[in-house]
């Protein structure tokens, strides 16, 4: 595909390519045959440069030349390490994203494509959520500075698009999950982080401990499927306005749901304990992903079970060298 400027072959320069959404869309351009003739894609780390800082975010830009970017990289972590760290995940993702845009401007790259979170709309709002609503009021107490953070990407593309008139645009994904995610109990995301405790209790023969009710409600969606579509809006998405990445309402389903999937994923016998003193998080975030549908409506999600099972297998598999 040559670059919507017309300059040559498309190089996609695609932030946090090491993590989970990095990983799974690295496997569908390299591995799955999305890759075309003459694209050039160059996946970063957080070891090829600090994007907190912008002279080296300016380095490794200079240095890969990119017409295209996938912004994926961000300081990430689990609901109780949000509640803890706040102000950190609202300062280091400010600096994080403006650098990498600014950056990208400066530099004139056609297209940037960021991904948000399903975490940023408000908290006190109706059901289902759709792209419209991010801005009509505050975020859940628990993580409302990596919500802040995210919600200004939104706002820089508006920005940037109509001060320059640039076509930066926006994922909104919903609760990914898949091989390569962060598997620690304390910082990883929910599915993963019980996977590696359910690992865990099996192998100690002790009881599966989960924090809260297990009664929220989410949208999980594999990593693959994210990495598919992510693809699709580099290609093909026109819009500045953002767009939902999400399985539909009727799939969504409890956390006690997914705890039983991945016990049964990994063949885990023993007592499940619901510590109701800790919190829930948000009870629900029910996304509607219609406007995905009206762009795809023939797209095949990856049913969660086996999402579970894929990803369970291989957190077994890679259990030394996965992040735990």
């Amino acid at each position: 595909m040559a670059s919507q400027s017309g300059s040559g072959p498309m190089r996609v320069l695609v932030t946090g390519g090491s993590g989970l959404i990095g990983k799974a869309i690295e496997h569908v351009v390299m591995k799955d045959g999305e890759k075309r003739e003459g694209e050039h894609w160059i996946f970063l780390s957080s070891k090829d440069a600090n994007l907190m800082d912008l002279e080296q975010t300016r380095a490794v830009f200079e240095k890969h030349r990119p017409t295209h970017v996938i912004h994926l990289a961000a300081k990430v972590g689990g609901l109780y390490l949000h509640m803890r760290e706040n102000l950190y995940f609202l300062r280091d993702n400010l600096r994080i994203n403006d650098n990498v845009l600014q950056t990208a401007h400066a530099m004139g790259v056609t297209k940037v494509v960021s991904c948000l979170s399903s975490c940023i709309f408000p908290d006190k709002t109706t059901y289902p959520i759709d792209e419209t609503m991010i801005h009509n009021g505050p975020p859940h107490e628990s993580n409302y500075g990596y919500s802040h953070a995210k919600r200004m990407i939104d706002v820089q593309n508006r920005a940037y698009f109509g001060q320059y008139g640039h076509r930066y645009t926006a994922v909104i994904p919903t609760n990914v999950f898949g091989p390569h995610d962060n598997f620690n109990e304390d910082e990883g995301h929910v599915l993963t982080a019980i996977m590696n405790k359910t690992y865990k209790a099996k192998r100690d023969n002790t009881t599966l401990n989960v924090w809260g009710s297990g009664k929220p409600l989410r949208q999980f969606i594999f990593s693959m499927d994210i990495g598919r579509l992510m693809v699709w809006v580099l290609r093909e998405y026109d819009e500045v306005n953002p767009i939902i990445l999400s399985v539909g309402e009727e799939d969504e389903v409890s956390i006690q749901e997914a705890v039983e999937m991945i016990a049964e994923a990994l063949e885990f016998k023993g007592q499940i304990h619901y510590d109701t003193s800790l919190s829930d998080g948000q009870l629900k975030k029910t996304a509607n992903n219609a406007k995905l549908r009206r762009y795809l409506p023939d797209f095949t999600f990856t049913p969660l079970r086996e999402g579970i099972k894929l990803t369970c297998d291989w957190f077994v598999k890679n259990y030394e060298h996965a992040r735990t």
